[in-house]
């Protein structure tokens, strides 16, 4: 089929991959400007523009898609399907309307639950163990239209944010080719979306981060696996921030000769033990965490073993007290 393809970061790649590898003509690719990234916040383009330009495709950067003279390039092209795939802008309906096989969307969720921006994240951080991708109909409305395909996957209690961001990207490769091949034979049936069982996926803030001491030691693993390897979940200690963004549950038939820490009063956040030998164990508002990496500020991210080897911390510490 002849191809426009819209997105922008890392999760898109496999997807525009997969669609030249199985001999679909990309007759443009349309990503976001370039932008500030990293420490040094310097002027860099989006993956899916240096993949794009490293196999010889064009390449747009409209500021917005509803530029006139945008509109007259996609025209131009002539596209007869319009593939995006974390694109990062609302489409229009003038583009909607253009190609005679429509505008189709991959998300990274099982529609209608976790529609928008942050579906990988939100379903590791409400403690979900399946979620998947979706394949679907674009229309005016942000992840409301038609499902065309779904494919279901496990969030495994080893994930993190990272981790199933690249299986869904594989997989919902593999489903956005499944589904252009079967939309051309005319063997897909449109599925209206039960708008009663949608659940929203918005933005992280810099409050999400927030490691909240007083919830359930389940809740924290989530909430820092969730957070990893970006934003990283955070926490204060003696006025200095910590990502922290590996916790194991602390199990006491497990670690018999720990079960006294179990058994006493500790409010949440208190350290409970901190020696390299040991680790780090954080009494929560239901059971304890042991902390199993971290990153102080200005610093890299560490084993805790390392970490305490140049920072001790006292046991009766409490850990996002300050700042």
């Amino acid at each position: 089929m002849q191809v426009v393809f819209m997105g922008t970061p890392s999760f898109a790649l496999p997807s525009l991959e997969k669609l030249l590898a199985h001999g679909h003509q990309i007759l443009g690719v349309v990503t976001q400007p370039d932008r500030p990234r990293g420490r040094g916040k310097k002027i860099q383009p989006p993956p899916v523009k240096e993949f794009a330009l490293s196999h010889g495709l064009a390449v747009y950067q409209p500021l917005h898609v509803k530029e006139p003279g945008f509109l007259d390039v996609l025209t131009r092209l002539q596209p007869e399907v319009i593939i995006i795939v974390a694109f990062g802008q609302i489409i229009p309906p003038q583009i909607i309307s253009l190609p005679p096989y429509g505008c189709i969307n991959l998300h990274a969720s099982l529609l209608p639950k976790y529609r928008g921006v942050a579906p990988i994240h939100r379903a590791i951080i409400n403690g979900e163990t399946k979620t998947g991708v979706t394949t679907m109909f674009i229309n005016e409305k942000l992840d409301e239209g038609d499902i065309l395909l779904q494919e279901i996957i496990p969030i495994r209690e080893e994930d993190n944010a990272g981790t199933l961001h690249d299986r869904l990207a594989k997989q919902g490769a593999d489903l956005l080719v499944k589904t252009l091949s079967l939309l051309v034979q005319g063997q897909l049936k449109p599925q209206p979306q039960d708008h009663s069982q949608a659940t929203y996926a918005p933005p992280l803030r810099r409050e999400d981060e927030i490691i909240d001491w007083s919830k359930s030691a389940q809740a924290i693993f989530n909430h820092t696996r969730g957070m990893d390897p970006w934003p990283g979940a955070k926490t204060t200690w003696d006025e200095r921030i910590l990502k922290i963004y590996r916790v194991k549950i602390n199990k006491p038939e497990i670690n018999p000769e720990l079960h006294f820490l179990t058994a006493h009063k500790s409010l949440p956040g208190q350290v409970l033990t901190a020696s390299p030998d040991k680790g780090l164990l954080v009494q929560t508002g239901e059971g304890q965490v042991w902390i199993m990496e971290l990153q102080p500020e200005g610093g890299k991210r560490l084993a805790v073993q390392d970490f305490l080897r140049g920072n001790p911390i006292s046991a009766n510490q409490r850990l996002g007290t300050k700042g």
